[in-house]
């Protein structure tokens, strides 16, 4: 598997190579997500599936607005009516060149509060490797900046975040908390900006 991060903002792009340095299977690229050819590209959506704002509205300019439609009525039939944030789905686009996309939540709906303080950005990586990784003609995934959009979540934890799911997920670092004090490090770890419970 190929892993393709894009985004147009230097400053991530900077965060991305840090993070991931060294890291051969990943391909760091400065520029516009829609250009790329890939097997997959990830809309870093919302749970209810509104692809008209931001980054979304450019995959639906490029991929076609049916696509949205589409994902709506996936959503609706879900158990629990929405994408929870964590999860993801994958939908056939037609297009030759990104014949699939990977809707993944990066917020509930589209807000900036609270999501820099939160760890959606794992959250959301992790689902998108999951998806990748499980589906037999994805071989190669294009994944932009998660919850640095309207969400402004900082770049350099962004990619911390998305660093460290890979880890858990592509390279099987799990976790193994033997207390709770070891999974409140490992929280405050992925991003230091967050409220933490204290006693």
């Amino acid at each position: 598997m190929k892993y393709i991060l894009t985004d147009t903002n230097p400053k991530l792009v900077t965060a991305w190579r840090e993070s991931f340095a060294g890291i051969t299977a990943v391909t760091i690229i400065e520029g516009d997500i829609t250009k790329l050819k890939a097997d997959a590209v990830v809309s870093p959506a919302n749970s209810f599936g509104f692809m008209d704002g931001s980054l979304d509205y450019a995959l639906s300019e490029r991929l076609g607005w049916d696509l949205e439609k589409r994902l709506q009525q996936q959503i609706k039939q879900l158990p629990e009516g929405e994408l929870l944030i964590g999860t993801a789905l994958t939908l056939e686009t037609g297009d030759p060149d990104i014949p699939y996309l990977i809707s993944a939540p990066t917020m509930r709906i589209p807000t900036n509060f609270n999501i820099d303080t939160s760890i959606n950005a794992y959250l959301a990586m992790k689902a998108i490797l999951l998806h990748a990784n499980r589906h037999p003609d994805i071989h190669t995934v294009a994944i932009p900046g998660l919850c640095t959009g309207v969400g402004r979540m900082q770049p350099a934890i962004c990619a911390r975040q998305m660093f460290v799911a890979y880890e858990e997920i592509v390279l099987g670092k799990k976790q193994d908390f033997q207390n709770f004090g070891e999974a409140q490090k490992y929280h405050w770890n992925i991003n230091p900006q967050g409220m933490i419970w204290t006693h």
